[in-house]
């Protein structure tokens, strides 16, 4: 299978379930399929877009508190009714944007290019290693039996998810805990990595031109680094998928 028919057959084949948009009837997942990409480690590209990233989080913070930002207060009140605390467990986006005002990790090329464009556009960014992903991506409420294998410790370990809570998984099990909480350790990116499931999670008020951008920006960012870089994109929703 060539890499066209690759991403497609991978981004046709995804679903959410429909008990997210129960839960959630605004919500909207961006998923992009990227091949082709220059593997390593962090460098001067991905530094000046965490910088950018870091002083665009100092502005937006010296105008209202971190939970006051829209598309933060969303995710904290969606948490709470799948009976997550949010004060404890923050999603991603508030959890970057909130490191971002000390410095945001430095972990390798790719992951720091999403860290930047997640908070430079407050949207909750994942990325999976797809040479380590098994079938196509799922975002269904846990039953409470799934397990999802993490370190603590530097020890490997085995947790249960929350019956109700929502989880993104392929074939092999859980691959991120709470919606975009805790990425299993299995599909992390490496300095490795070539080719990745990037997923955007989108909520009101955060509009779906707002969404497009930070996955445009994201896009032309990879295909500067390579001309071998392919990329194709899909978005789910309740009311219609494209």
């Amino acid at each position: 299978m060539n890499a066209t028919n690759f991403a497609q057959s991978l981004l046709q084949s995804a679903r959410v379930a429909p008990e997210i948009f129960e839960l959630r009837p605004d919500y909207r997942a961006l998923l992009m399929v990227v091949e082709g990409f220059p593997p390593g480690p962090s460098d001067e590209r991905s530094e000046i877009l965490l910088q950018k990233a870091e002083s665009a989080v100092k502005d937006l913070l010296s105008k209202q508190p971190v939970t006051e930002l829209p598309h933060i207060a969303a995710w904290r009140e969606t948490y709470k009714s799948f009976g997550a605390k949010p004060q404890k467990t923050r999603n991603s986006l508030e959890a970057l944007t909130r490191r971002a005002e000390n410095g945001l990790p430095r972990v390798n090329r790719l992951t720091d290019i999403y860290n930047a464009i997640s908070v430079k556009y407050q949207i909750p960014l994942g990325g999976e290693d797809l040479d380590k992903y098994d079938g196509s991506p799922f975002l269904i409420r846990a039953t409470g039996k799934e397990q999802f294998v993490t370190f603590s410790s530097g020890e490997q370990s085995v947790e249960f998810a929350a019956p109700g809570e929502p989880i993104w998984c392929d074939d092999s099990g859980i691959t991120c805990r709470r919606w975009n909480w805790r990425q299993g350790p299995r599909t992390a990116l490496t300095d490795e990595t070539t080719r990745v499931l990037f997923i955007l999670d989108a909520l009101e008020p955060l509009s779906p031109d707002a969404l497009m951008q930070a996955a445009d920006e994201l896009a032309s960012t990879l295909e500067s680094l390579s001309s071998e870089v392919r990329i194709s994109r899909r978005i789910i929703g309740a009311e219609k998928t494209a």
